[in-house]
């Protein structure tokens, strides 16, 4: 740790933001915010919030303030992540911490230049920015110094990710705005379809996380959902089974390995030998659905693992990237 301050790692994310210190997971929080719209002032911040998503009257928003991976309500976001940062280093700190914050692959100068601004103003004194799918292979404890190739896949809530790595740089990279949100939009779509049944997000997560899978299981799980008849408007239930989340599933999540094949596609023989030998490390929350490794080497031809802490390895990588700075400069986004 710095003797100025705290070093922080902060994986900040579409659907959930963790922070790292010392090497642990100090913060891991929902990124939602409720905000009373005639008062213009935040409510509250993170699992608090995320509550309040569809139980509260019509003056309160409770709403995501990054899609697909990057910010798109600036205000939001800084008083967020300043909200975060004091939770983590006191309020009355006499050194503003040194932050190391991620991004996706694929932004655009204008939204890494918001995401600094946004970590500066929420209380940092220097900020660095390091791409999510990096930060995992640091996080993981992949050799990304050597000369040999390292795969990662990033299934995060708002952008699928996949990088080739060699020498602490990238070699090759794809990304597509698709995640998990999308895969809840499908089992959505698919009930309404199916059942004339609208559920909302959190029902067809909670679905998705309990008994979802990417590949029909052997153990053919059932889970009860409510939700608004399409047609009464009356409060109706429905048993949905994994054999209806795999069918609703296939259509993003073929969309979403497009990304993955392009990586592949560019990447050099040499390094592309590595991969064939050594496989690609998955990680984010998509890697917690069912099967996914085993569906992502049937679609690739290339064996996939689940690495050992998928959601927290980004968050700690951003931390250690820290103390690799001097090997990482050249690699790391300029903003």
């Amino acid at each position: 740790m710095s003797i100025f301050g705290k070093d922080l790692g902060i994986d900040l994310g579409t659907v959930n933001t963790l922070i790292c210190e010392n090497d642990e997971i100090v913060l891991h929080e929902p990124t939602v915010v409720a905000i009373d719209i005639d008062e213009l002032k935040i409510v509250d911040v993170g699992h608090s919030a995320r509550e309040m998503d569809g139980r509260v009257p019509e003056s309160i928003e409770v709403s995501r303030p990054l899609r697909d991976g990057v910010i798109a309500d600036f205000e939001v976001t800084h008083r967020m992540l300043g909200y975060f940062i004091e939770r983590v280093s006191g309020p009355a700190r006499l050194f503003k911490p040194r932050v190391m914050i991620t991004v996706p692959l694929g932004v655009t100068s204008v939204e890494m230049r918001a995401v600094h601004e946004a970590t500066l103003q929420a209380g940092s004194r220097d900020v660095h920015l390091i791409q999510e799918p990096l930060a995992a292979a640091i996080g993981v404890g992949l050799p990304i110094t050597t000369p040999s190739g390292n795969m990662v896949v990033d299934l995060g809530g708002g952008v699928t990710q996949a990088v080739m790595i060699a020498m602490s740089g990238i070699v090759a990279q794809g990304a597509t705005r698709l995640g998990g949100l999308k895969l809840d939009e499908a089992i959505s779509t698919y009930v309404r379809k199916k059942y004339g049944l609208i559920i909302g997000p959190r029902t067809a997560e909670e679905a998705k996380i309990r008994i979802g899978a990417a590949l029909p299981q052997d153990e053919d799980r059932t889970i009860e959902i409510q939700g608004q008849d399409q047609v009464t408007g009356l409060p109706r239930p429905v048993t949905i089974s994994t054999s209806e989340i795999v069918e609703a599933l296939q259509e993003t999540l073929q969309l979403m390995v497009m990304s993955i094949r392009d990586v592949l596609e560019k990447t050099p023989p040499e390094l592309a030998s590595d991969i064939i030998d050594r496989g690609m490390v998955i990680c984010g929350g998509g890697s917690l659905l069912r099967g996914i490794d085993k569906w992502l080497t049937r679609e690739t031809g290339v064996p996939a693992y689940r690495a050992e802490e998928p959601v927290a390895c980004i968050a700690r990588g951003a931390y250690r990237g820290l103390g690799m700075l001097d090997r990482l400069r050249r690699t790391l986004p300029k903003v």
